[in-house]
């Protein structure tokens, strides 16, 4: 038997998957960690125990629960959360925990600084991308500027898959989708680096060599082989970040396919036929040579309503507590009978671009129950999913088909309510693992045992969720839009309150 493993490294929780040749899922495991919140504004990682030690633990799971030969793994690959900023010594050791992607609004002044000194509209020329909170560069230069001791000591900056493939095979690589997210150290017409936009952010030598995703990066080593249980001289590709891996899982590859994913934030991937230019989207080269992609991404979602179950439903059953909050949820009609939610509790990435803005639940009364508040938390994901939807239509990318993934699409009253406000019907494929199956396709494909157009037979549309009309909805979403900006400068004037 011919068999590929993928892993993907989620914000909770770390997915780990063997499967065969035919797309048949062998073992799965899982593992979950806590986001590090060690002051309003940032997010972290501990990549030793959260990245790799997790990458060993549902490994050696896979391993045990399949009964397989490690012999039989033709290749691995891995994506994990990103674009993240962590700085390692000489010997790859983390000389800090991992900063994450744009839920991390701490370099907000290195951001500001940059955007004015290098011009907004140069960078968007060059780079692709406005700079934003979801831009590494800003986060190298504030780690320079604010821990010199631990500049001095760092010999690369990795994101999170980089880290792991380094683990894995010793190689220092990067994939460009990924490097894309390092405004402005990456330039998209050369597809290479740049340093002449911002020479004091880092030099050449503290980042990784430029590869395409599904290249093959290096072979597992025998120190990797002892830790993982995988065999030495395994083919371990470049990898990449999550959702573009959880965008090949449901089979997101010709241009106007969009992946809607449901994870611990909203995250958007069009495949686009030629580059898209909107300082409200981003923008990267796609997983191969010549391939276009657009993206968007809340900076709060599935986290919301872990937020509100740890603290307004600490008396259910863990196990349950989803389930049971939903069928709350399902009992209030649409539109929350009357409740608003902003949901900008780590401020807001797309398209907005507002690091500072605030959450905000608008419209209580005495009559409002839990289930009311839960489900304008999730209409409120779906307004602000809605928004960023409009924002690529005003792009010019209105997308042709939407397949929807994650966990949140199990939450039934999330995934309609994003259907009714956007307008828009959803695809829902039959295997709904997410990144860790796009991984082990992009692996069955690094090796040739996989074309890409494969995917519609590993993991076929099983439902579609088309949009119902509801007038509450239509009024709302536009209220929505402006209660962000008749709040902003509140929102503003609480910063470090």
């Amino acid at each position: 038997m011919t068999c590929f493993l993928g892993v993907d490294i989620g914000t909770y929780q770390t997915k780990g998957v063997l499967v065969d040749e035919s797309g048949t899922i062998l073992a799965e495991a899982r593992r979950d960690h806590d986001m590090i919140v060690p002051r309003p504004g940032w997010a972290e990682h501990r990549a030793e125990e959260d990245w790799w030690g997790d990458f060993v633990h549902v490994t050696r799971a896979v391993l045990a629960q399949s009964g397989i030969p490690a012999e039989e793994i033709a290749a691995v690959a891995c994506s994990a959360i990103g674009p993240c900023m962590l700085p390692v010594d000489t010997q790859g050791a983390p000389l800090m925990n991992g900063v994450l992607y744009g839920v991390d609004t701490r370099a907000a002044a290195e951001i500001d600084e940059l955007t004015a000194r290098i011009g907004a509209d140069t960078i968007l020329a060059r780079c692709g991308n406005a700079l934003t909170s979801q831009s590494v560069g800003p986060k190298i230069l504030w780690l320079r500027r604010t821990h010199p001791e631990i500049w001095e000591k760092t010999a690369t900056i990795h994101t999170s898959t980089s880290f792991l493939v380094h683990r894995l095979t010793g190689e220092i690589v990067i994939d460009h989708y990924t490097a894309a997210n390092t405004s402005p150290l990456y330039d998209v017409a050369t597809q290479d680096w740049t340093f002449d936009l911002a020479g004091d952010i880092c030099e050449p030598r503290h980042l990784p060599r430029l590869l395409w995703s599904g290249e093959i990066a290096g072979e597992v080593t025998e120190a990797a082989a002892e830790a993982t249980g995988l065999a030495p001289g395994t083919p371990v590709t470049t990898g990449t970040i999550d959702a573009a891996a959880e965008a090949v899982s449901v089979g997101v590859r010709h241009a106007g396919d969009l992946m809607m994913m449901y994870g611990s934030t909203i995250f958007i991937i069009e495949v686009t036929d030629a580059r898209v230019s909107d300082p409200r989207l981003w923008y990267a080269p796609w997983l191969a040579p010549g391939t276009h992609a657009s993206m968007a991404g809340l900076a709060t979602s599935g986290t919301l309503t872990h937020w509100f179950r740890d603290r307004f439903a600490q008396e259910l059953p863990r196990d349950t507590a989803f389930p049971t909050l939903a069928a709350e949820a399902a009992a209030s009609p649409p539109g929350a009978n009357g409740l608003l939610l902003l949901p900008y509790f780590s401020g807001e990435r797309t398209p907005i671009h507002d690091p500072l803005a605030k959450g905000a639940l608008f419209g209580l009364d005495m009559t409002h129950t839990r289930g009311d508040i839960y489900r304008a938390i999730l209409e409120g994901i779906a307004y602000g999913t809605a928004h960023v939807t409009e924002t690529f239509a005003e792009a010019g990318a209105a997308p042709a088909r939407i397949l929807a993934v994650g966990g949140g699409v199990q939450n039934e009253v999330w995934l309609r309510a994003t259907s009714d406000i956007t307008g828009l019907t959803q695809i829902v494929c039959d295997k709904t693992v997410g990144a860790s199956y796009g991984d082990a396709f992009l692996a069955a494909c690094a090796v040739g045992a996989a074309e890409p157009g494969d995917i519609d037979r590993w993991n076929p549309p099983a439902r579609e969720v088309p949009p119902e009309d509801h007038p509450a909805y239509a009024t709302q979403f536009a209220l929505f839009k402006k209660l962000y900006r008749d709040t902003k400068d509140i929102a503003h004037a609480l910063k470090g309150s």
